[in-house]
């Protein structure tokens, strides 16, 4: 039991930089408590004395403000940061090392009894602030969940979900999500580069658009030369050219307006 709780500590030590000593955790961080409530809570569950775990986690949510059914299973290493107002259902399951943030619900869609109506979390999971994964599928390891996304479907591993309804952006290297370095740093809120669809479709535009001008400049020009070329030979008239041979595209520019 101390060694679960001393690997709880840790890496809430690990991933919040607010964190200061293992004192200043263990006495002042509800997600720590709301964790060690639980686990009373989901073994009255599980040794049949169902109202004594309901009360628990009743009083549980009464001093943390997170909410989590006595049946929800809960791995190792979780972190519930801030976490006021999180719902966790009967059937949820959390796999090892996930952060969940304030406001999120891993809710069902359901209304039959005995079945799977949550989610479940695979590990390493980051679901970001005030987002809601509802349904009883899977969110793969290393998954991550935007702020305010709602997931309706399954998350592939190392995918991130972003928007409403969540749209499903697949990891470029098959690994975690939530890298962010080649050292595996903890990325808060799971806040990563390129994961807006929105901002890489409008760069990915922008993109084209300057290389479409680069080569109608570049046309434009050999046009030029072969204008003066031919103006040179024997009564050959000289060909106008009226067009831009000079970029302004500024790709740059609307890239930062972008944010990227």
């Amino acid at each position: 039991m101390f060694s679960r709780l001393r690997s709880d500590i840790q890496c809430i030590l690990d991933r919040d930089p607010a964190a200061r000593s293992t004192w200043e955790v263990l006495t002042c961080y509800p997600g720590l408590h709301a964790i060690m409530l639980h686990r009373m809570a989901h073994g009255c569950w599980m040794l049949g004395f169902k109202w004594l775990g309901r009360f628990v986690s009743h009083i549980s949510r009464w001093l943390t403000g997170i909410e989590i059914h006595p049946g929800a299973v809960i791995g190792e290493r979780v972190f519930f940061d801030h976490a006021m107002g999180v719902v966790i259902g009967e059937t949820a399951e959390i796999g090892d090392g996930c952060t969940i943030y304030q406001g999120v619900t891993l809710g069902g869609t359901s209304l039959y009894k005995g079945t799977k109506r949550h989610p479940t979390l695979g590990k390493n999971v980051v679901v970001s602030a005030g987002a809601k994964v509802l349904g009883g599928f899977v969110v793969g390891d290393g998954a991550k969940i935007g702020s305010n996304a709602v997931v309706i479907k399954p998350v592939p591993a190392g995918a991130t979900a972003v928007g409403i309804p969540a749209r499903i952006i697949p990891s470029k290297v098959g690994e975690s999500a939530d890298v962010a370095t080649p050292q595996n740093q903890f990325s808060a809120y799971g806040i990563t580069l390129e994961d807006d669809p929105v901002s890489q479709a409008m760069k990915g535009l922008i993109d084209n658009a300057s290389s479409q001008e680069h080569q109608i400049a570049l046309l434009w020009q050999a046009i030029e030369k072969l204008s003066e070329a031919s103006a040179r030979g024997p009564a050959q008239p000289c060909v106008p050219v009226d067009a831009a041979r000079q970029e302004t595209f500024e790709a740059d520019k609307l890239n930062q307006l972008m944010g990227k």
